[in-house]
């Protein structure tokens, strides 16, 4: 590679050409151009490998141009390190250096870009990861409009629930200065009744986590317009009580009595850590403190949306920096292990605090401990299964606004 021409003028070009060329490409060009312009600086055995829905394995992206093989395990494999530290993994190798870098859209990370190079530079390294977080921007731009990126991460044949509900969600990873926030759906194929949402909107962070009765496609169509509603009203910037009454009236006029939602409508100030919520027939949420569960955030809860209940109770909580809040459905608790046992709030917090130590961010935890709770459960997951974690960071993001000089 010492013999490319490589020079701040030359890597401001390729990015600036790439840029230009890729904002017209169609999407099953992307690859064949990304390993064309990796080439250009010497760059070969190109791999971008994208996550799966179970967040397992990594999976490579077909096309001309790229290096095909085998799925790669998130744990054990160099890249699989790449994408859980978010850090770029370099190996030596006889014929150069193998270079692992997280494809990252903001703070949504979407797999891992991998190549060779004879040998590696300062200057490669800054050149290579600004090229990472290119191509992960064109794949989520190109994402929209084709399903190419979604036939790759496919370890499995999806549901028809499924796929409404993964067409429902939002990234299911967000990070700022003073929030983060991290969810996991079980089982990612055979998903039916349970989804999330959230919106950052200036200070206040807006989440909810949908719970809807039966299974199969009655209960995706349900969640589909709980979550419609939910946007709805959050977007007409409705209280939480007046947001639980405009869900509970959308869900009764289309469904009539015998249909319900357990649901749990959440607001943060990412300022204060002032949060409040209202619960409508899930389990309370944890507030975890230095990697232990301090307790439950019980407060009153309300019928579920759609049975017609009174104007609920808001609860409310501050926080302190670091602490984290993990909203799940019942589904993780009420199944039965092996043996005929029920799983437990007391295994599950057994469980948060033996793996919430080793795991540095949000996104790690909740995959994390979604994995090793499916294993606690003995592989069991006969209903939906969602996890849902906060973590309040506090101070201010005003800086990040300042010119850079």
């Amino acid at each position: 590679m010492n013999a490319v021409n490589r020079s701040e003028g030359f890597g401001e070009r390729l990015l600036g050409q790439l840029l230009d060329r890729a904002h017209e490409m169609p999407p099953q060009l992307i690859a064949p151009l990304v390993a064309e312009e990796i080439r250009a600086i010497g760059g070969r055995d190109i791999s971008i490998l994208l996550q799966d829905y179970a967040q397992l394995t990594l999976v490579p992206l077909p096309g001309r141009g790229l290096t095909d093989g085998e799925p790669l395990p998130l744990q054990g494999s160099l890249a699989g390190r790449a994408f859980l530290t978010e850090t770029v993994v370099e190996h030596l190798q006889a014929d150069g250096v193998r270079m692992f870098l997280p494809l990252l859209d903001g703070s949504d990370e979407i797999g891992v870009l991998a190549v060779t190079l004879d040998s590696v530079s300062d200057d490669d390294r800054r050149l290579l990861r600004r090229l990472a977080g290119l191509v992960a921007d064109m794949l989520v731009t190109k994402n929209s409009y084709t399903d190419q990126f979604f036939r790759a991460r496919r370890r499995e044949p999806m549901s028809v629930p499924a796929e409404i509900q993964w067409s429902l969600l939002p990234p299911l990873t967000m990070t700022t200065p003073q929030v983060a926030v991290a969810g996991i759906l079980e089982p990612a194929y055979n998903v039916a009744g349970d989804s999330l949402d959230y919106a950052l909107n200036d200070d206040i962070l807006h989440l909810a986590m949908i719970d809807a009765m039966g299974h199969g496609l009655n209960a995706a169509v349900l969640a589909t317009v709980a979550v419609g509603a939910y946007r709805h009203a959050r977007r007409a910037e409705a209280g939480l009580a007046e947001l639980y009454a405009f869900m509970d009236t959308a869900i009764d006029q289309q469904f009539g009595p015998d249909h319900f939602v357990t649901a749990q409508m959440m607001r943060l100030n990412i300022g204060t850590g002032h949060l409040e919520w209202v619960n409508a027939g899930h389990p309370a949420p944890l507030l975890i403190r230095d990697h232990r569960v301090i307790g439950a955030l019980e407060g009153s809860g309300t019928l579920p949306v759609g049975i017609g209940g009174s104007k609920p109770q808001i609860n409310s909580e501050h926080l302190q920096r670091g602490d984290r809040v993990l909203a799940y459905t019942d589904g993780l608790i009420e199944e039965h292990a092996i043996g005929g046992e029920q799983f437990g709030e007391e295994r599950l917090i057994a469980t948060i605090e033996r793996v919430g130590p080793a795991s540095a961010t949000v996104q790690q935890m909740v995959r994390d401990l979604s994995h090793t709770l499916m294993q606690e459960r003995g592989g069991i997951t006969s209903d939906d299964a969602t996890l849902f974690l906060i973590e309040w960071r506090g101070g201010t993001a005003d800086h990040l606004a300042k010119p850079i000089l």
